[in-house]
């Protein structure tokens, strides 16, 4: 009997031990994925992977593009129109200001393939460094999971080689430093963003939550003005004021290229050709929304609901998004998903959604991971968009319409 109830107490402890040993080894997996160095290295390798596999085929065109205009405009030829359709006619438009071809100099004059390279790279790091500089209120653990979160669609992005993802990394260095009373520098930020894609500059609105409003305003008339006058250095001041209106001559013509993934395309509705008085009457109710709560501006909840409406804003309302851009509006989604505490019901709706937009935005464009056939079934529905639109609807309601009780100042 002894002996047989010392085998059970044996088989029994050696049974506890491999459950433990088989929970460590899922501990041990889920905490590699909540170590930034690791997210780092990860990420760097799949980066690295991506831009070798598109460089090397030929087929990183939209550096060719920021490198062929970077040089034209070296050049003194304003690399948009005629000018730009004749010099690369093999080419898509060139959608970007005149500073971004100052700022990008140094990628376009690199030898061979470094250029494709190093621009991926700078990005990638960006973004990183953008997403585990959040202020502390994020935690560790939700940096990491906002990182993952989009990893896949950053991915993507970078595969193209966009300039979406220094847009993304801009708006989120820019709220980390007004959060740190860093008013010069995230105001710098926030006008390079405005004068190369115009997505950013619609940020400067919310410095009427911050201290110092005075002061940060003046940095953005000083810095605006340097900024806008820069490109001068591959041309003259009075030549200026042309460049920039062939820039806005190129944003407004390209929007009638061909459809895109934004809400003036969503049926059965037919806003498309209602977009100007859509994209600025939206804005003015956010704008609205902003003064009429002045109240929650002391709110750090606030700030943040405030940052992802917007991000949200400039995706879903913009003339020419496509799925590549969606990283801007997720990275701006997740930090308000991490604020946002709730419980029961809308616990619940809220975890169906993150998860919802997860598989269909983030997941499905990835061929590899989900069959074309499929992913063409879900987008014909525009389920991406009514996810997107539900998304944002939800952000906007809970920052501006009821702010929850446990948030209000």
């Amino acid at each position: 009997m002894a002996a047989t109830v010392g085998a059970k107490g044996s088989e029994m402890r050696r049974d506890g031990k491999t459950a433990a040993g088989g929970s460590n080894i899922w501990q041990r997996f889920g905490a590699f994925f909540l170590d930034p160095r690791n997210l780092y290295i990860l990420g760097f390798l799949l980066v690295l992977a991506l831009t070798f596999a598109e460089a090397a085929r030929g087929r990183h065109r939209n550096f060719m593009i920021f490198a062929e205009s970077t040089k034209l405009f070296w050049q003194q030829i304003a690399p948009y129109g005629a000018n730009w359709t004749a010099a690369a006619p093999h080419l898509d438009y060139f959608l970007y200001g005149p500073l971004f071809n100052v700022l990008f100099a140094p990628f376009a004059y690199l030898p061979g393939l470094l250029g494709p390279f190093a621009w991926n790279l700078f990005n990638f790091t960006l973004w990183f460094a953008a997403i585990f500089t959040l202020p502390e209120r994020f935690s560790r653990e939700e940096k990491c999971k906002s990182f993952l979160y989009t990893l896949l669609i950053l991915a993507c992005t970078q595969l193209s080689f966009q300039y979406n993802v220094v847009v993304g990394a801009i708006f989120l260095l820019a709220y980390s430093l007004l959060e740190r009373g860093k008013g010069f520098w995230a105001v710098l930020l926030i006008l390079i963003s405005g004068f190369t894609k115009i997505y950013g500059i619609f940020q400067l609105g919310l410095l009427v939550c911050y201290p110092r409003l005075g002061r940060n305003m003046a940095y953005a008339v000083a810095l605006g003005v340097v900024l806008a006058v820069l490109p001068a250095v591959a041309t003259s001041l009075e030549g200026l004021p042309a460049w920039y209106g062939e820039w806005f001559d190129a944003l407004t013509s390209h929007k009638d290229t061909r459809p895109w993934q934004n809400v003036f395309y969503l049926r059965p509705f037919g806003l498309l050709e209602w977009r100007m008085w859509v994209q600025g009457g939206v804005l003015a109710a956010l704008a609205a929304g902003l003064f009429a709560r002045w109240r929650q501006w002391r709110s750090a909840y606030f700030r943040v609901g405030a940052l992802a409406c917007l991000m949200g804003y400039v995706i879903l309302f913009s003339n020419s998004s496509e799925t590549h851009t969606y990283v801007i509006s997720l990275i701006g989604y997740t930090l308000w998903y991490w604020s946002m505490k709730r419980a029961g019901a809308l616990l619940l709706f809220d975890k169906v959604l993150f998860w919802a937009v997860f598989a269909v935005v983030v997941v499905m464009p990835v061929d590899v991971l989900c069959p074309p056939a499929v992913m063409r079934a879900f987008y014909g529905v525009q389920l991406n968009l009514w996810l997107l639109i539900v998304l944002w609807a939800r952000m906007v309601y809970t920052t501006f319409i009821r702010i929850p009780e446990r948030w209000a100042v």
